[in-house]
């Protein structure tokens, strides 16, 4: 690992600028996969600035009815919080399940949003890897893939996002709250991660020198029934095969309202619009429920390893929205 220095800064406007002014130079979190990037290369900083003592930690419940959680919230305080516990049970579930309790007490949520992917070719700094290094090909394509990606793929890259939470706020329709030198702006999170193209090296749009100072969910009382399901080769906080965000209100047996989000099959956290297209309106039955999860995956591209994905995708879909209309119905 090359060497990196270090410095402290206790708020936003400096923490900024200090960014800004220097193209080597990032900002350091909870650090849980920073350091990692450093080590094999992946990250090109030569300075690291520890954010945080900036007061972008708090969880608060907006006028509307919205909850603004801070870039610095820890998973685990937004986990456990109450208001999110009961208003969006699938934020709270999507993030337990995303790592052990000791890196959620580190994680921020901001850094989550910004966590790179968990590819062996991005982590291996002899293969190739069009993120890592524009231009030198995409391994996976030809090599190991049963983890990777079915949809949103391109020729240039097939890794899966890792991030648990960000399918959830996907689902929920979160806001992104950015802050540079030029004032602040928020961008919808479905617009906040990018699919690979042809510039898979770009994961967001955020420029050198921002900062995610919060992320805003919206008041949706459809989310109160709603959960995260999770599938995987093991339960000790292994990354998804496949996964589900799926909220759910059915009303005299027609669903009136869906939202539902896939992760562990695609390159970003997937909004399943097509699924909730058909959803709405029809009947909450498993026969229904089998016509959307088909019509989401249709089409799904897979390779040699992960054609099993498109089927499992399939069945944790029609699971989660099975348990969450009988949660309903028992309530």
């Amino acid at each position: 690992m090359r060497p990196v220095s270090y410095s402290r800064v206790s708020d936003v406007a400096t923490a900024i600028a200090t960014v800004a002014a220097d193209p080597t130079s990032a900002y350091l979190a909870g650090g849980t996969t920073k350091i990692d990037m450093l080590r094999i290369y992946a990250e090109p900083s030569q300075r690291l600035v520890d954010i945080n003592a900036l007061p972008i930690d708090h969880i608060e419940v907006q006028p509307d009815g919205a909850v603004r959680m801070g870039g610095l919230a820890r998973m685990n305080d937004v986990a456990l919080a109450p208001v999110v516990v009961e208003r969006f049970p699938m934020l709270s579930e999507a993030l337990l399940l995303g790592a052990s309790a000791q890196l959620r007490n580190m994680a921020s949520m901001g850094g989550n949003m910004l966590q790179r992917v968990r590819c062996s070719y991005f982590r291996d700094a002899h293969a190739s890897c069009n993120k890592r290094e524009p231009g030198t090909g995409c391994g996976a394509i030809a090599g190991v893939n049963r983890g990777h990606a079915v949809l949103g793929t391109s020729p240039h890259c097939i890794a899966t996002h890792p991030s648990d939470a960000a399918v959830a706020l996907v689902a929920l329709d979160a806001m992104i709250h950015v802050q540079n030198s030029g004032g602040h702006h928020a961008i919808a999170i479905d617009d906040f991660f990018l699919l690979p193209g042809d510039t898979p090296e770009r994961e967001h749009p955020l420029n050198h020198g921002d900062l995610i100072t919060a992320i805003e969910v919206p008041a949706l009382p459809a989310a109160r029934n709603s959960l995260y399901l999770k599938v995987r080769d093991r339960e000790s906080y292994e990354f998804a095969l496949a996964s589900a965000a799926c909220a759910l209100t059915v009303t005299d047996g027609v669903v009136a309202e869906v939202r539902l989000a896939l992760g562990g099959v695609a390159t970003k956290p997937w909004r399943a619009r097509k699924a909730e297209h058909v959803l709405r309106g029809a009947p909450a039955t498993r026969e229904t429920f089998a016509r959307a999860a088909a019509a989401e995956l249709a089409d799904a591209v897979a390779q040699p390893m992960n054609a099993f994905k498109i089927e499992l995708a399939q069945r944790t879909m029609i699971r989660a929205l099975e348990t969450l209309t009988a949660r309903g119905a028992a309530s």
